[in-house]
């Protein structure tokens, strides 16, 4: 190693005044593009990546704050609904579902028993109800009152045809669960 630079310095003195300038730019100019290429690019990259990177992280917590939002907002609803379950009157189905038919003034043409899906929490009850040749009315104010009744009723699915002889009478059909807790304070069975 000490030979190259003995051999190098000799060298630089053999050189006229022009050469050693020549050198000593091509030598500055070479030094520069590596101290750009090998040090200053590659921290402007980090530093952009390091920018995008904080950007898609900031997108995805406010993502991440959104979904909180909305599971706190379902979350919130589902207490509310597991309450009105646990504390609502108990009642048979088909009894109420016929004194709301009767307050309604709405004739019910059939009342079926469904199966329903199990659960270790609630005992769900499903019925499917008929309902022929009623006015839209009629139709209108007996699941507005199975909606707003004091036992907890959920309308599951709901088929309306009108009536080729009159038009303006409509055959309905559709399931109404009842949910009672299965375990708890006792008063389901």
């Amino acid at each position: 190693m000490r030979a190259f630079a003995l051999r190098m310095r000799s060298a630089w003195q053999d050189l006229q005044p022009r050469e050693r300038w020549l050198v000593a730019a091509v030598g500055g100019l070479a030094l520069l593009m590596i101290v750009v290429f090998g040090v200053v690019s590659p921290l402007l990259a980090a530093r952009r990546d390091a920018a995008q990177r904080a950007e898609t992280a900031e997108r995805e917590v406010a993502i991440v704050r959104e979904l909180r939002a909305q599971f706190d907002a379902v979350n919130g609803r589902l207490l509310s609904v597991e309450a009105r379950i646990r504390e609502a009157p108990r009642g048979e189905i088909f009894t109420t579902l016929e004194q709301l038919a009767g307050r309604s003034q709405v004739k019910v043409d059939a009342m079926e028993p469904r199966s329903a899906p199990a659960s270790d929490e609630y005992r769900e009850t499903r019925v499917q109800v008929s309902l022929k040749g009623q006015t839209l009315a009629q139709v209108v104010r007996y699941l507005h009152g199975i909606e707003n009744a004091a036992q907890p009723l959920s309308i599951k699915s709901l088929r309306v045809r009108t009536r080729a002889d009159k038009p303006e009478l409509l055959d309905v059909t559709f399931s109404v669960s009842s949910f009672e807790p299965v375990v708890g304070d006792g008063a389901a069975g």
